[in-house]
């Protein structure tokens, strides 16, 4: 019996000691694999050299077109019209008939006054010469003065009676060239207001606008936070506007093309628009083959404004925590560093940086969201960005050179 139970207890022992062994064989390779797995590499991030030149800035507002000069084309005198002479919408030229009124009445006044001209002429002549007898037998003293005096003031009278008579004929010769209606400018004509056949008194006098297409003007707004925020750049000397303010006006169509002619500004509204928040700006431009039209919508671009030794990076390089914008940059020994940053105005794809970096940093680009202060990195240059500001800057201004 003591037999059995010390060959029980060795088959025991001997099945813990082949659990060992098994154990031992899963643990030995993990424990080798594990003690062969190679340090973690630093991330490799794209950064870019900050250099800092002269940005020109180049704001775009919406605007709207006007004409120079719109003319309200009226009747001045009273009549039936016969026909209009042009066709609606079309341009028209300076002296171009556009409206026939009747002229047979205007005739007919005319010809009344021509003849009480000639009625008045012969009472002059004959005062005139009733004059010259009695004056010479007055100072014979065949006849009393007051024969004189009164013989002179007939005459003074017929004469005063002829230049009435005169101006009536003149009246009369306008009022009937008043009837023939003429384009007083060259421009595009509007529908017209009256048809054919009907009378034209002074409460239907107008007949239609004509609305002259060069210069054409170009209104647009500006925000009253936009001005403070320049006023306030132009004095921390962040923006450098062109001389006398003489801005370049570059006009965007519809289609995104340019208009082939620039203009500059002519008026600033001085007085601010509380029902819109704004200041009315307008500048004018050539248009001498009528491609603008009055009232239509186009975008002006400001060409002038220089922002001065700037710095620009591109959006996605900027990041937001809780104390406000910062960048990753890369300093000493590849190792990054967390730099706050007081961000501008966007430049298409790019942010201005208006305080936290200087001329000669590395800034990344792409890779930074797995970032920490003081982890070392592995930098590569980003696609076209060898000159800091990452080409963007240099690309912008060769564009903004061949606008011009």
């Amino acid at each position: 019996m003591g037999q059995g139970r010390q060959l029980g207890f060795s088959w025991h022992v001997r099945f813990i000691a082949i659990g060992f062994i098994v154990a031992a064989t899963f643990l030995l390779p993990a424990c080798t694999k594990q003690k062969k797995m190679p340090a973690s590499s630093p991330p490799v991030v794209t950064v870019m050299d900050i250099v800092q030149r002269d940005v020109p800035i180049v704001p775009e507002y919406v605007a709207q077109t006007q004409s120079s000069r719109l003319v309200n084309i009226n009747a001045r005198v009273s009549g039936f019209l016969d026909k209009r002479m042009y066709t609606e919408g079309a341009v028209v030229k300076q002296g171009q008939v556009l409206f026939q009124m009747d002229p047979k009445p205007f005739k007919v006044q005319l010809d009344q006054a021509k003849a009480a001209l000639a009625k008045q002429e012969a009472a002059l002549e004959t005062a005139r010469l009733n004059l010259a007898r009695i004056k010479p037998l007055t100072e014979q003293n065949a006849l009393s003065q007051k024969d004189l005096d009164d013989a002179t003031g007939q005459y003074q009278s017929a004469a005063a009676a002829t230049e009435q008579a005169k101006a009536q004929v003149e009246t009369a010769k306008l009022n009937l060239s008043y009837t023939t209606i003429t384009a007083p400018v060259t421009g595009v004509s509007s529908s017209a207001r009256q048809a054919d056949g009907t009378y034209i008194s002074p409460q239907n006098s107008l007949l239609t606008t004509v609305a002259v297409l060069s210069p054409m003007w170009v209104n647009f707004s500006l925000s009253e936070n936009e001005m403070q925020k320049s006023r306030d750049q132009v004095s921390k000397a962040l923006l450098r506007l062109p001389k006398g303010g003489k801005f370049i006006v570059e006009i965007v169509l519809v289609d995104g093309s340019i208009y082939p002619y620039t203009g500059e500004i002519t008026f600033a509204e001085p007085s601010y628009n509380a029902q819109t928040g704004t200041f009315l700006i307008r500048a004018s431009v050539n248009n001498p083959a009528g491609v603008l039209r009055p009232n239509q919508y186009v975008r002006a671009r400001l060409k002038g404004a220089i922002r001065p030794n700037a710095i620009l990076v591109p959006q996605r390089a900027v990041q937001q925590g809780s104390k406000g914008h910062f960048v990753w940059v890369v300093g000493k020994e590849n190792k990054v560093e967390q730099r706050p940053v007081v961000v501008g105005d966007w430049q298409g794809d790019d942010w201005f940086i208006f305080e936290g970096l200087r001329s000669g940093e590395k800034v990344v680009t792409d890779g930074g969201l797995t970032l920490r202060p003081g982890m070392s990195v592995t930098t590569k240059p980003g696609t076209g960005q060898q000159t800091g500001t990452a080409g963007s800057v240099s690309s912008k201004a060769e564009a903004a050179k061949s606008d011009k």
